[in-house]
Order: structure tokens, then sequence, then C-alpha cells
């Protein structure tokens, strides 16, 4: 975890948002983060606060124990993010730059992207989106601290 917090999400149906940042694997479902099925257009989404600034060069998406109710597809995007509440937080993320392309997810597997990041320079806060919704067990966001 190292200081990083869900700040909002679009659904928290089967499992809390703060979920995806627990320490380790998931041990079942519950222990993820899961939305329910979505019955209208759009997608289901996370803001995650990075404990430090950084530049990132690594993020896992988890699906461990999400068979039949995974996401078809994640992206994330990124920005540095200087104060506001978190709820303006919540609007401005509609705006913020693309830090990882729409990638195809698997059912109970670790997603590792690395060549897939785009350089956006420092980042404080992360959007997970996954389409058109699902369960999602852990996120890891790994780079260098900005100074």
């Amino acid at each position: 975890m190292n200081g990083g917090r869900a700040l909002a999400c679009s659904d928290e149906h089967f499992g809390r948002m703060s979920n995806i940042l627990n320490p380790g694997r998931g041990v079942n479902m519950g222990d993820g983060w899961e939305t329910a099925r979505r019955r209208t257009p759009g997608n289901d989404w996370v803001i995650v606060a990075l404990g430090h600034a950084g530049e990132i060069e690594k993020i896992v998406v988890d699906t461990l124990h999400f068979k039949g109710n995974y996401p078809d597809t994640c992206s994330i995007q990124g920005a540095f993010v200087k104060g506001g509440t978190d709820s303006q937080i919540e609007t401005q993320s509609l705006f913020w730059r693309e830090l990882l392309p729409a990638q195809k997810l698997e059912m109970h597997a670790e997603h590792t992207f690395a060549e897939q990041i785009k350089a956006l320079g420092p980042i404080t806060h992360i959007r997970l989106n996954v389409f058109p919704d699902g369960g999602v067990s852990r996120l890891r966001v790994l780079g260098k601290v900005s100074k």
C-alpha cells in the first residue's frame, strides 16, 4: 500500500474499492473490488491517490478469483494534482491524460504492464477504468518517487 488510498469509485456493489490496495494477493472475490453488472452505457472506475508523487514504470492489474466476472479491458489515466477536494478530483479525473491505453484482461490472472505505459512525468493520482464492469483483486503502481 505504501500510503496510497482509494478516493472514489463508480460502484462498490460486491467489494470495497480500498481492497485493491490490500497487501499480497486476494484471498477470494470478496477481498477485491467488484462492481454490479452495468445495464447502462459507460464503464466503472476507481480513483487512487498514490502514496508519493512519482514516475510510473510498471502497473499490475490482478483479476485473481474473478473468472466469470472480470472486466474485458482496463485503461488508466493519471495526473499530478495539487490540492482540491476528493469530489473535485473525481470530476477532474474525466480529463486526465492516458497513462495506460486500453488493455485486454483475462480471468484469474495477474496482468503486468510496462512497455505500454505512456511517460507522463510525475503523477499523484490515477483512475483505473474497467470496461464495462467486473472485478479486480489488486492494483499495483510502481515507479520512481519524484523529489
